[in-house]
């Protein structure tokens, strides 16, 4: 088994790698996959890019991204994908909690003095715009930063223990951990999702899940990739466009969340449908429904998948006709190994509930810098506390029952219920905030927030959005906005965010009815 990017991906083959959908679009085989990556890492190496350095990556979804971010993989540095969609006050936090060396933007970006150059700048990393001419993928340096006099660094060489990439997973206590994952980690996963669906070069997939998420970059790219098949690249995931990429470029099965599967469902199916091999769903609950709604609709068989940052993705999933796939249920392990156990680390019979936990080649050793983080996630057995509450069936498969943190998961994007209690705080109206996740038929869940306001001060809830849309990311915004006298808490004064949100929703069913 290949245990670094460089063996996966350093390929003289002729056949197709990526298509990025376009007038014309844009076809690229393994061979100029891999000498474009090559090219690009010696850029990266003449620019002072060496073991270690960060490479903050704020790029869509594109032909450039996927360059950069494996030849910074080569050089052994670690890529460092951010949402191009972040403010500047969320670049910030990322580029300054790993140092960041290198901060890629699109072109165009300096001149309009974008956040992420903004956040770049502030902490000295040097800023470069990332683009495709149409025959190089160019690194367009605008300021060498931290990088200055450290040019002319020699081409690296890769190991499998090397930290190829990190992500940052939303906290329960607010401060996003940052999750190192290494060649060995990337590579165990892309093998199991490879063994998990039977992906060879025949495959093809569309690729609608962004590559600054583990879904999108792991299960969407790095495995079709790796197995040999073909990956089409659009800029963003649209649902007009999704069933005309699909059959032009002849795809095969894809990824993604419930919420872009309940978009897809709420078009016409195409006219005669493709044939599809299978249609995967992670990163959040998909309902039996929808399970029902897109096997009827497809004529594919779904299956659904349980993943995380700090497994590299992918876990478990149901399997492959004729395996049984079970609706309600996120299937079975997939080359790592699954326990339910109680907080002093022991497995409970068959059938309780109590935490998932995992083991395996593809999990994290540890968030970065945080040691506390690493002392509760981990038994003394190393098996690793997803922080999920769940059960196994008789036949091994995994139901989840609930979530023992408060993240608020809207549609795969996890949020920090405690960030935005933080930012909304700083309101010079507000004496107290409490955010928390609401029931979404679209999304499975999203954000809402009760509010106190301080003794004479006014805020309506349309004022209160538009100061957060400033300091967070639009997907964060909260859905509903409740203001109330007195925020509801335990007996010790305690905030519990499942008490508050049942408060709030019966406080506005009581006022319907007035």
């Amino acid at each position: 088994m290949a245990t670094t990017l460089f063996n996966s991906f350093s390929k003289d083959s002729q056949s197709t790698a990526i298509i990025v959908p376009g007038n014309p679009a844009l076809t690229i085989s393994y061979q100029n996959l891999s000498a474009d990556v090559k090219s690009f890492q010696q850029k990266l190496a003449n620019l002072g890019v060496k073991p270690e350095s960060a490479v903050s990556i704020a790029l869509p979804n594109s032909y450039e991204f996927i360059v950069a971010f494996i030849a910074a993989s080569w050089q052994r540095a670690i890529a460092a994908p951010l949402n191009p969609a972040y403010k500047q006050s969320e670049f910030e936090f990322y580029i300054d909690d790993l140092s960041s060396a290198l901060t890629l933007v699109p072109k165009g970006s300096f001149a309009q003095d974008g956040a992420a150059v903004r956040a770049a700048r502030k902490y000295n990393a040097a800023i470069a715009e990332c683009y495709y001419d149409g025959n190089n993928v160019v690194l367009d340096v605008k300021e060498e930063g931290k990088l200055k006099g450290k040019g002319g660094q020699t081409i690296e060489h890769v190991r499998p223990d090397d930290v190829a990439l990190v992500l940052h997973t939303s906290g329960t206590t607010g401060r996003p951990k940052a999750v190192p994952l290494t060649h060995r980690n990337l590579t165990r996963t892309m093998k199991n999702i490879q063994v998990t669906y039977k992906l060879t070069s025949e495959d093809r997939t569309l690729l609608v899940m962004p590559l600054f998420h583990v879904h999108g970059l792991l299960a969407g790219f790095l495995a079709p990739l790796a197995s040999g098949g073909s990956v089409i690249v659009p800029l963003k995931f649209s649902a007009s466009e999704f069933w005309s990429n699909f059959i032009e470029h002849k795809a095969n099965w894809y990824t993604a969340v419930p919420t872009i599967h309940q978009i897809l469902l709420r078009n016409p199916p195409p006219n005669p449908k493709p044939n599809i091999r299978f249609i995967r769903s992670c990163s959040s609950p998909l309902s039996p429904k929808t399970f029902h709604e897109l096997e009827k609709a497809f004529n594919a068989p779904v299956l659904e998948a349980y993943a995380m940052t700090e497994a590299a993705h992918q876990m478990t999933s149901n399997p492959l006709p004729p395996g049984k796939r079970m609706p309600g249920s996120v299937g079975i392990g997939q080359g790592v190994e699954i326990k339910i156990l109680d907080q002093e680390g022991n497995e409970v019979p068959q059938g309780s509930e109590a935490e998932i936990c995992i083991r395996g080649e593809n999990v994290t050793k540890g968030y970065l810098n945080n040691p506390e983080a690493n002392k509760s996630s981990f038994t003394k057995g190393g098996f690793f506390r997803t922080g999920d509450q769940g059960k196994k069936d008789k036949d091994d498969y995994v139901i989840i029952t609930g979530r023992i943190k408060e993240l608020i998961n809207k549609g795969g994007e996890k949020i920090s219920p405690i960030e935005l209690d933080n930012v909304i705080a700083q309101m010079p109206q507000v004496s107290e905030a409490v955010s928390f996740a609401l029931a979404d038929e679209m999304y499975g869940q999203d954000v809402g927030v009760a509010v106190v306001l301080k003794d004479g001060q006014r805020l309506s809830a349309d004022e209160l959005k538009k100061w957060m849309a400033d300091r967070v990311a639009k997907f964060k915004l909260p859905k509903k906005v409740f203001f109330t006298d007195v925020m509801p808490k335990t007996a010790t004064g305690k905030v519990q965010r499942r008490l508050v949100a049942e408060a709030m929703l019966k406080q506005e069913q009581r006022q319907a009815k007035l």
